[in-house]
């Protein structure tokens, strides 16, 4: 990993508007994660996501835990970061990771380029050794967002 931002890129058959509306909505995050650790998120959490929102989502890695959320960047139907860090005290001290999705229509459908800022994290020493791993779940991330919002093509539609 170089520096503090792994970033994945997919150029995906659907427009901005279907692929914004799935990650700025909280309750479908569990659908996409390809690292298999998203569950569900917490009661409270809005429909849909907005600058300054936050949710909670519960978490699976080994062991249950949850996380707190706080949208940070907003351009709708372009570009979407939330912060995450442990609820209460704790996260005062841990995490403050950035996952962002950033959206630009092209020929053949939207690319799409999904990010891991670990630059403001207080673990981040620790969380560079992860940028290989965390790359190849975003990239497993990337292909179920294909999935979930693909288009008929012309010959099958």
């Amino acid at each position: 990993m170089d520096g503090d931002v792994v970033s994945v890129e997919k150029v995906v058959n659907a427009p901005a508007e279907a692929i914004f509306s799935l990650v700025a909505d909280a309750n479908k995050h569990r659908v996409i994660d390809g690292s298999g650790t998203v569950k569900d998120p917490r009661a409270g959490t809005p429909e849909r996501l907005s600058l300054g929102s936050t949710f909670r989502m519960s978490m699976k890695a080994g062991f249950s835990y949850s996380m707190m959320n706080t949208v940070v960047e907003f351009e709708d139907g372009r570009r979407i970061a939330w912060q995450a860090r442990p609820p209460g005290f704790l996260g005062r001290f841990t995490g403050g990771r950035i996952w962002r999705y950033e959206l630009e229509p092209v020929d053949g459908g939207t690319r799409v380029k999904e990010s891991w800022d670990i630059s403001q994290d207080h673990q981040r020493r620790m969380l560079r050794r992860a940028g290989g791993r965390t790359k190849g779940m975003m990239e497993k991330t990337l292909d179920r967002i294909a999935e979930v919002t693909a288009q008929p093509s012309p010959e099958t539609g």
